[in-house]
């Protein structure tokens, strides 16, 4: 598959493939049988209010609830639901998600299936947004970071990982670079990511990630 098929689709194109994907995972959900099995693969814990199902897990230092059988996901404590992209990486985490331990092992995008086919778009959306802004002071990524929950990693001249989702850690890392070397940055995450996140949902997490921590340094 060519690095091209992740291109920016047109708007139409766009909330058309998000409609397919809604109904793929809304089929998902109502095909599993157990929720609270289900809950425990993830880290999320569930209970019955009347006819509604509400699943609670947490997402970028947030408690998250998805509403069931609306399939409705919202901030905890908020009637507004998340943006599109967001509800859906959510959704699939909970359908996906296989209770696999965390393995401590670290593996960057490129070690992960397709990962050398998408690594150009990857570089592009997730590594250079994060360069560009925190090359020059890179002391700052740390302050931001704290704003999602991230703590400091033992990586390059600084790194920070974050819990996108209670198993989902992703280490975002910063080289100062030098008169012989340039800037450069890297992404690493647990090796079980895929028994997590299906592969485009990684792309998409990451770079949602990298772009919350470019806007909270501006603000």
């Amino acid at each position: 598959m060519k690095d091209s098929a992740l291109s920016v689709p047109k708007q139409k194109n766009y909330e058309y493939s998000l409609g397919l994907a809604y109904d793929v995972v809304r089929e998902k959900l109502a095909g599993i049988v157990d929720i609270e099995d289900q809950c425990r693969k993830c880290g999320a814990t569930y209970r019955l209010a009347g006819p509604q199902k509400i699943i609670t897990l947490s997402y970028l230092n947030q408690s998250c609830q998805i509403f069931l059988p609306e399939n409705r996901v919202s901030l905890s404590g908020s009637d507004e639901e998340l943006p599109p992209r967001e509800k859906l990486l959510v959704l699939h985490y909970f359908v996906h998600a296989r209770g696999t331990p965390l393995s401590h092992k670290t593996v960057s995008f490129k070690e992960l299936a397709e990962g050398k086919n998408y690594f150009r778009t990857f570089h592009k959306r997730t590594i250079q947004p994060l360069v560009t802004t925190f090359a020059r002071e890179p002391q700052y990524l740390l302050d931001t970071a704290k704003l999602l929950g991230g703590r400091k990693a033992d990586y390059g001249d600084v790194a920070v990982t974050i819990d996108a989702f209670d198993r989902v850690p992703i280490t975002f890392i910063l080289w100062q670079g030098d008169e012989e070397f340039p800037p450069e940055g890297n992404v690493m995450f647990d090796s079980t990511i895929a028994d997590y996140l299906p592969g485009e949902d990684i792309i998409v997490l990451s770079e949602i990630l990298a772009w919350k921590l470019v806007k909270g340094l501006k603000k």
